[in-house]
């Protein structure tokens, strides 16, 4: 069984532009179909027609990420020559997504007789903004013009509001006949002998303000064999290889390669190897705070390119003023930037918008884990300032009430209710269902903040400032303190999800406290309880640790934050369970989480996925809406596998520390190539019985890889 996410649908992207059609290739602008880029829809109908009448579909498929193929014969059609049956002719649509779209149209006459015919192409652009076809509710603002030029076989259309501009040029690069345009359809006249076969080439360029996105002058066949195949030979060259004789983790961990090497946004690319990921498509083709920050983290054991790119460019956007409507602070850093009509005449908040609490302790911790695994001391040097500015955000303005806790509330009224992670509206409840008031102190929150504290008093003192670092750590140690106090539940044996705006505890069991193992808050007394509490039946679904409680009267498992599962979730929290030496735990997430992904179309993980009990017969059931594929869905796989292995850096000090357990259903696995302070190294870990042994060569450059276990903060002062 291969399920896929959502409508079927064929979507193939490249960097911000990305096209999503029906399984015939065609376009409903009913749908949130379409040819996308910089959050505009350029193209919102397409359909393909012989004399009038649809083609039918034989089969279609994306060929790579960025390149699809569609099949089709015709139905029965009558002209003055006669009758002609049923696929007796074929057009094939081959299209490869760059900067534009690139789309070949092959017909062929398998017939044994003449035959002529009108090639019809229906085209209509409406220029949406990608949140209003998302809500499909588009609002006209400014005007379409559509104009043919005979004598260039073009089409434009261009939309005019005010002084912003976005323009569709559909291009016959390559056509046998003169082509005419009527009634919003390109006309092409044919006549095909029997055997012969007819070409054409049509190109999509997409202009803005400030773009002209045209598409790469490469056939299809081209594209897979040469540039854009070579593009992405590239980064799987890059990353690190993984092998095992569990032939499901194999398909696994390279569409997770393939995923995140589609997912780059190529116009913030600073270096050939390093780069910014795209949240997900459709939805979050564009630069992200939050989850920019985690797939880098989770992506330090495949490649460092991502951090790298996402420290420059966060840093970059670090907002240095108070702004109500886009609920930002100085040294805050982002959630989201749009380019969107919507954007552009400031009707949301997104230019960028900041409403988010955890992006400050995360680029913090991005930031301390760069240096861990890349070794780099400039690093530190560089963000020195940045980092100060972050770390007083947390205590300024990420503290709301001077009592320091992280708390969050809007003040942009088209801003987000919800500032962590589940940012839903509704995602933040009690234990009767009902919803939580601002200000909300999430746990998270906390932890996030604690480990930011710990890791920037390692750097501080790197960098020479010993008197904050030590101000660093005894901030952390109150936090911690003051954590332990009125966020534990004796009676639940767990973490409170979060205080209300009374400072009351919201005593809902969420996978939230998960993410406080990551972040080491967590006593190490009171882990064991919460590792426990996380999986028990209400919480555990077979597929992974549900994001809230099945006895929660808001419980759904078919909704977005409130009973689903989500992939990076469940990494994160698997992480957690490794740092307290939970190794068994840990495997039965990755068991739960790897197995989902069998049933889903090409090993894809997409965004969540329905909370719904493991039971015979049952199979994962995705959230319809989900991105696919989605950054830290996919890159969860490579930190599930960190957590089995307990892979921790410690470059500066030129170390790899290994701290594996293999579970049966994985008797071996190899890891090549691991970079690690410009040294590169191969692992081999494998069971002799219920004990896992381990083997590391050095490839390239000097670092020492030894066993050590991987110990929360308050037993350990060099690791993170």
């Amino acid at each position: 069984m291969r399920i896929n996410v959502g409508p079927p649908n064929l979507t193939i992207n490249h960097g911000r532009t990305f096209m999503v059609s029906d399984l015939s290739g065609n376009i409903n602008p009913e749908t949130q179909q379409g040819i996308f880029s910089d959050d505009t829809r350029f193209l919102s109908y397409y359909a393909c027609y012989i004399n009038g009448k649809s083609w039918i579909r034989v089969t279609s498929a994306t060929t790579a990420y960025y390149a699809a193929r569609i099949y089709l014969i015709n139905p029965e059609f009558k002209t003055d020559d006669g009758l002609y049956t049923k696929g007796t002719l074929s057009l094939i649509i081959s299209r490869v997504a760059s900067e534009g779209i690139r789309e070949e149209l092959q017909l062929t006459n398998y017939g044994l007789k003449k035959v002529h015919f009108n090639l019809e192409i229906a085209l209509r652009s409406d220029f949406g903004d990608i949140f209003e076809v998302s809500a499909q509710n588009i609002v006209r603002r400014g005007y379409i013009e559509t104009q043919w030029h005979k004598e260039k076989s073009e089409l434009v259309t261009t939309y005019t509001n005010s002084d912003f501009f976005r323009c569709l040029s559909y291009r016959l690069a390559s056509c046998p006949v003169q082509a005419h345009y009527g009634n919003g359809r390109i006309i092409f006249e044919v006549t095909l002998e029997p055997g012969a076969t007819w070409d054409t080439c049509c190109l999509y360029t997409l202009a803005d303000n400030k773009h002209v996105r045209k598409p790469l002058d490469l056939s299809y066949q081209e594209a897979i064999k040469t540039r854009l195949g070579q593009v992405q030979q590239l980064w799987r060259n890059k990353v690190t290889d993984v092998t095992s004789a569990n032939e499901d983790i194999n398909r696994l961990y390279r569409q997770s390669i393939e995923d995140l090497g589609a997912l780059r946004l190529y116009d913030y690319q600073f270096t050939e190897d390093t780069w910014i990921p795209a949240a997900g498509v459709p939805k979050f083709v564009t630069l992200f705070g939050r989850d920019s920050l985690i797939i880098s983290l989770q992506n330090m054991i495949v490649h460092p390119g991502f951090v790298k790119g996402t420290l420059q460019k966060l840093a970059q956007f670090q907002a240095q003023e108070w702004d109500d409507w886009r609920d930002a602070e100085p040294g805050k850093i982002l959630h989201e930037i749009r380019m969107g009509e919507l954007a552009y005449f400031h009707k949301i908040p997104h230019t960028p918008y900041y409403g988010a609490a955890d992006t400050a302790p995360l680029f913090l911790i991005a930031l301390h884990e760069a240096w861990k695994w890349l070794g780099d001391d400039s690093l530190l040097r560089d963000y020195r300032d940045v980092a100060l500015s972050c770390l007083q955000w947390i205590e300024q303005y990420g503290d709301l009430n001077s009592d320091r806790f992280q708390e969050y509330q809007k003040r942009s009224k088209d801003g987000l209710d919800n500032q962590s992670w589940k940012d839903s509206g509704d995602a933040i409840v009690y234990p009767d269902g009902s919803q939580v008031n601002p200000p909300k102190a999430l746990c998270e929150l906390q932890g996030y903040a604690f480990d930011a504290y710990m890791r920037m008093a390692e750097a501080f003192n790197f960098l020479g400032e010993s008197n904050y670092a030590s101000e660093l750590r005894t901030k952390a140690t109150e936090l911690q303190a003051k954590f332990e106090k009125q966020f534990w539940c004796e009676d639940l044996g767990f973490y409170a999800l979060a205080l209300d705006s009374e400072k009351q505890p919201v005593r809902t069991v969420a996978s939230n406290p998960g993410h406080c193992l990551w972040s080491g808050i967590v006593s190490p007394e009171r882990a064991a309880r919460v590792v426990k509490r996380l999986l028990q039946a209400d919480m555990w679904s077979g597929w992974g640790i549900r994001t809230i409680s099945t006895q929660n009267p808001a419980y759904n498992p078919f909704s977005y934050h409130l009973g689903s599962v989500w992939p990076h979730d469940n990494g994160m929290i698997a992480m957690g369970f490794k740092r307290y030496g939970f190794a068994k735990e840990v495997a039965q997430i990755a068991n739960g989480i790897f197995d989902a992904a069998k049933y889903f179309a090409s090993y894809r993980l997409p965004e969540l996925y329905a909370g719904i009990e493991q039971e015979p017969g049952a199979f994962p059931v995705p959230y319809l809406e989900a991105n696919v594929p989605q950054g830290w869905a996919a890159a969860s796989v490579f930190q599930l596998l960190q957590a089995l292995l307990g892979l921790q850096a410690d470059a500066p000090n030129g170390q790899l520390f290994v701290d594996p357990h293999l579970p049966e259903w994985l008797p071996n696995i190899t890891l090549r190539q691991v970079e690690i302070n410009n040294a590169l190294v191969d692992l081999q870990f494998w069971r002799e019985g219920d004990i896992t042994r381990w083997d590391a060569s050095v490839i390239s450059g000097e670092v020492n890889v030894k066993q050590q276990a991987w110990q929360p903060w308050r037993n350990s002062t060099n690791f993170s």
